[in-house]
């Protein structure tokens, strides 16, 4: 028996290989499957099943493609529905890979149709839980993404907790529990750095699986200080349920140089996006006037999610010269399949062009002191969690996420700092702020990180805890 998890980071995401007596099932798959096909290939097995824990929201799923390109089955629990050919497993059904079993465990909560599956082994020994988003380590899935009609975050939420307690919380402590995700991830609240665990751990650490906690104060804590989910996420959801161009498809469109004269007049013709994805160092050097900053070497896909939105917007992009299908794959794990072309040739292209340039403005955290002692107005844009752990005196809470809400506080007459936990999040900011018009935005290189080692005013510590 082979068990491998492909983990993501970008994605904060977790897939999983299963093989046994050459015969192959894929948990939750990234929408690139080449690696899966060539790695049942190479092991002369047989892809026979696709698992899908729930429609995911915050990436699209390789499920489509990967039936398609292998003929495996696509397999989903009770009450999903879809576009495509598809196995709605029962409740309890047993689906047999070589020598072991995997029996799909409706667990409604996150979404509706979630289930977990449960692996036993070749003697019938319960060995480990692939628990999607119903269990991550240190948290369970946010109940607000499915909610319909009459229903609600509470009743979802109630629904979790008996189903936590009905199907995950009976297992054997030294059950292995496989998440979804990991830290990073917006479909929880407090997940763990760690991407695996075991059932005996998460029964002493995870506060959803205290054994005295009542359903009331599990509805409580699960759904308090709960973030309005990304705009992109229900679109996501769509594309797993009615299917997507393959991956193939939308890099030999997307995949396309443009010179720079091309690369002006699509820009100029059309109501399509600059997204540059190059280190922020290089960014604030130089830019095409417009463009938005969101570099490759960050959380890029949900950030791009998250920020622009609508996964049908045009993009044209800006990539490290040999970054443009990288940039391209990662943008279609969260959908955004609608690239009209890179510039050929990258920002220096632009440049050797004598195209006009724009520039970020930004200063170190020993310059803010100075200037923070004469008034300086100070923007963080990290996350609230993180403001509410610690934050310079007298700055409010501007979340990137959110900046749209905060528009308004920013000021077009004076200048303003901006400053997040390391520097690549506020040139985010910076740069949006900047095609808006806010030609005095100021980022603080180096973020929170930096400002701690100066002697600006901070509130206290408070050291966060998901123990209720």
């Amino acid at each position: 028996m082979i068990i491998e998890q492909i983990y993501t980071g970008c994605l904060a995401q977790g897939a999983y290989y299963i093989e046994s007596n050459g015969e192959v099932a894929i948990i939750d798959p990234l929408r690139e499957v080449e690696d899966y096909i060539t790695k049942a290939d190479k092991n002369e097995a047989k892809i026979k099943y696709i698992f899908e824990t729930h429609f995911h929201a915050d990436f699209v799923s390789g499920h489509v493609t990967l039936a398609e390109k292998t003929g495996a089955e696509i397999v989903y629990g009770p009450t999903a529905k879809t576009s495509f050919n598809a196995i709605i497993a029962e409740d309890n059904q047993v689906f047999k890979i070589g020598d072991i079993t995997i029996t799909a465990m409706h667990t409604p909560g996150h979404t509706m149709e979630s289930t977990i599956y449960l692996l036993k082994d070749e003697n019938g020994k319960n060995h480990a839980v692939f628990s999607g988003d119903t269990l991550f380590l240190g948290d369970v899935g946010r109940p607000d993404l499915a909610q319909k009609g009459d229903l609600t975050q509470e009743d979802l939420a109630g629904l979790l907790f008996d189903s936590l307690r009905n199907k995950v919380m009976v297992l054997a402590d030294d059950v292995i529990v496989y998440p979804a995700h990991g830290a990073g991830s917006a479909c929880g609240k407090n997940l763990s750095k760690e991407t695996v665990g075991t059932i005996g751990d998460q029964k002493k650490t995870n506060y959803a699986l205290r054994a005295d906690m009542t359903k009331a104060e599990f509805i409580k804590e699960v759904t308090d200080g709960l973030l309005p989910p990304p705009a992109y996420f229900p679109l996501n959801v769509k594309l797993n349920k009615e299917g997507y161009k393959s991956l193939d498809q939308v890099v030999s469109v997307s995949k396309k140089p443009l010179s720079v004269s091309e690369f002006e007049l699509v820009a100029n013709e059309t109501d399509a996006i600059i997204l540059d994805v190059r280190h922020q160092s290089e960014f604030i050097k130089g830019f095409i006037p417009q463009s938005i900053f969101i570099g490759l070497g960050g959380t890029f896909a949900p950030w791009v999610g998250a920020l622009i939105k609508d996964i049908t917007q045009p993009i044209l992009l800006v990539t490290p010269i040999g970054e443009e299908e990288t940039t391209i794959t990662r943008l279609s794990r969260v959908g955004f399949d609608n690239v009209l072309g890179y510039l050929d040739g990258s920002f220096d292209a632009w440049e050797k062009a004598n195209k006009e340039i724009d520039t970020l403005k930004s200063v170190s955290a020993a310059t803010l002191e100075e200037k923070i002692n004469e008034n300086a107005l100070v923007f963080d844009v990290r996350k609230p969690g993180e403001y509410d752990n610690e934050h310079i005196e007298n700055v409010p809470s501007t979340p990137l996420d959110f900046l749209n809400n905060h528009i308004s506080e920013f000021p077009k007459d004076k200048d303003f700092y901006v400053h997040c936990a390391g520097g690549y999040r506020s040139v985010i900011a910076s740069s949006i702020l900047k095609a808006r018009g806010f030609h005095n935005v100021i980022d603080v290189a180096g973020g929170y990180g930096a400002i701690k080692q100066t002697t600006i005013k901070r509130t206290a510590t408070v050291c966060p805890s998901t123990l209720k």
